[in-house]
């Protein structure tokens, strides 16, 4: 575990400086850094006007960051990066004590270089924190199911919680399945297991719901303005903008393209695959070939997860003798055994229920769901990796004795066949890491196979399964992820997004141009939308007035831009789209105040030192 734990930290940690930043969050931080009302709001510019979409638990964590280390790309990456590298030895243990020790070091292993979750640990995005509070979760529930102590139920719904502030609805993907866990682990009458969930539900509900709250005691002039909310407030943006608008689709990313399903992308290098946008909804999606979210970053180990996985839970639930977890924590001598048979079989039907439920769950809503981000998949990736080791485990031991052996032989070699089928059509051929692979499978299968001949010495037999099959199954089925990590780490892949990353060529002249023309001015400039300046405050640090919010929605009226103006507190505005006949309801360029700049305002753009005209305004009634 520690070799796995160094190499997990290995992939995450190297060149992480070089991976692009997202200026939205990233803006966020260097704003909350400057005070406390706006650490607590999670405010998007220095003044405090607007807010970020999402509670700032996770952007607390990058600004005691920058504060502590300093401001830059690494140290805004680092807590994404050690929560990422935290929850591989603590998803090993949780996998140990719900199954076994090999379980827990092949899911670990999953885990370690699973590329998505890598690729994310890398990016300054929060589900990888989201991510490690649902692994404590789970940690803690099957704490709660051996010792059958009302502390770690707490603990498991403050953790539930905290996931929910950290990503919000994103970490209701592991919530049900977590419960299931729970209730069927926990010793006592169904009364008393559904009293016992009833109270810590209310944990979870007062936990979750916590900064929510809170916003609530300050009065409505000294709390920001929640972009993407249609009402300013952060219950809005977290439960409509965040919540139904993403289920619904009901509006389109910024961006966007259109999939083309008959288009075939044979040639395609990896970067170019890496701006493929994700396959439209489907059973198949998250099995794709190309794309942000292809096979080799995550699809792969659903497969081989789902192989393994389903089979080995449920040989599980018939009460197969391997599947018993770690049974070190023991209740007190008397009955020992009885009692420890009866924790074998309640940890038994907890982890088949709430593994196969958390997985099921995965599947179907990022399967289905329009509006996707890849990094939204860190909702399920310990079930993917849990189930990944649960089941190699399961199929590795191939010793037992009558029928048990061959069933469990026959579905490894299945599994393995399986695996390099699909691993060469993901790779468009069979290049070197395709053959690295293949020697893994065949080394597998010849181990298995000679685990189960009967002349084979039973110390030999020991040597090759499941240690020798499990090992050489990791190497067929991590190969192609482990590649894909070093191609994302070479290529300085990120899954942030570039919301407000304006281009080198316009952010330095301009403000270069504006620390130069302030003449006291309170805000560095009016910004024609709240997302589109999001790298010159990160360089700046300087308030910013913003004319609208997301979708176009007006939040400096005229009147108030007339007012502010006059009295010297900003001078120029920045517009950087253009109002077009498509989409003006939710174009900022055709909102009011951005229209009426550009007919009453002074281009100064070339005189600024931009490229083009028609991006910076000296106000109309400003000094020049």
């Amino acid at each position: 575990m520690a070799a796995i734990t160094v190499g997990a930290a290995l992939l995450r940690l190297v060149h992480i400086g070089q991976v692009p930043p997202d200026p939205f969050y990233d803006a966020a931080v260097r704003s909350m850094a400057m005070s406390w009302h706006n650490f607590f709001f999670g405010a998007f510019e220095p003044g405090g006007s607007v807010s970020i979409d999402k509670p700032p638990i996770d952007l607390w964590l990058q600004v005691i960051s920058v504060k502590l280390l300093g401001f830059s790309s690494t140290t805004l990456k680092l807590p994404e990066a050690l929560a990422g590298i935290a929850s591989v030895p603590l998803l090993y243990v949780a996998v140990r004590r719900m199954w076994s020790a090999p379980a827990g070091i092949a899911a670990a292993a999953a885990m370690a270089v699973l590329p998505i979750e890598v690729i994310t640990a890398r990016s300054d995005t929060m589900d990888g924190v989201m991510m490690l509070a649902l692994v404590f979760a789970l940690l803690a529930a099957v704490h709660a199911v051996q010792t059958g102590r009302s502390v770690w139920l707490v603990a498991t719904a403050v953790m539930l919680g905290v996931a929910f502030n950290v990503k919000l609805l994103e970490s209701l993907v592991a919530l049900p399945a977590i419960a299931v866990f729970a209730y069927l682990g926990l010793p006592g009458s169904r009364k008393r297991r559904l009293l016992r969930l009833s109270a810590t539900a209310i944990v979870y509900v007062v936990v979750s719901l916590s900064w929510l709250t809170a916003t609530l005691l300050f009065p409505a002039h000294e709390r920001p303005y929640a972009i993407g909310s249609t009402n300013g407030s952060a219950w809005n943006a977290a439960f409509v903008f965040n919540g139904s608008d993403r289920l619904g689709g009901k509006t389109v990313e910024p961006g966007a393209t259109v999939y083309e399903a008959s288009h075939k992308y044979p040639v395609a290098t990896q970067e170019e695959r890496d701006h493929i946008p994700i396959v439209p909804p489907s059973p198949t999606r998250l099995l794709a070939r190309i794309g942000p979210l292809s096979g080799e970053r995550l699809g792969l180990e659903i497969l081989v997860g789902l192989l393994l996985g389903i089979p080995a839970l449920l040989w599980g639930l018939m009460g197969g003798e391997d599947s018993s977890g770690d049974l070190r924590i023991r209740p007190s001598p008397d009955s020992e055994e009885i009692q420890a048979l009866d924790l074998a079989r309640r940890m038994r039907w907890a982890t088949a229920s709430g593994l196969g439920l958390w997985m099921f769950a995965g599947l179907v809503l990022f399967s289905h769901m329009i509006r996707l981000h890849p990094r939204y998949v860190e909702g399920f990736t310990p079930a993917v990796a849990a189930m990944l080791g649960i089941g190699l485990a399961w199929a590795a031991d191939v010793r037992r004795a009558g029928h048990t052996g061959y069933v469990r032989l026959a579905f490894l070699l299945l599994a393995l066949a399986l695996t390099m089928y699909y691993c060469e059509r993901l790779l468009y051929g069979t290049p070197r890491d395709w053959w690295i692979a293949l020697a893994g499978a065949l080394g597998a299968s010849a181990c298995a196979v000679l685990a189960r001949l009967p002349s084979m010495p039973a110390r030999l037999r020991a040597l090759l399964a499941p240690g020798a099959v499990i090992a050489f199954s990791l190497v067929a089925v991590l190969t192609i992820p482990l590649q894909a990590d070093l191609t994302a780490i070479t290529d300085r892949v990120s899954d942030a997004g570039l919301v407000g990353q304006l281009p080198g060529a316009q952010q330095h002249p301009l403000s270069t141009y504006l620390i130069a023309h302030q003449e006291g001015a309170h805000y560095e400039l009016a910004a024609e939308s709240a997302t589109a300046v999001g790298s010159l405050i990160v360089q700046d640090g300087r308030p910013v007035l913003m004319l609208t919010t997301y979708d176009a929605r007006v939040f400096t009226s005229i009147s108030r831009l007339k007012r502010l103006i006059a009295a010297g507190q900003v001078r120029y505005a920045f517009l950087n789209t253009f109002c077009t006949s498509q989409a003006q309801s939710v174009n900022p360029a055709c909102s009011a105040p951005v229209k009426w700049v550009r007919a009453h305002g002074k281009d100064v753009s070339i005189e600024a030192g931009l490229a083009q005209g028609g991006l910076l305004y000296l106000l109309p009634g400003a000094k020049p």
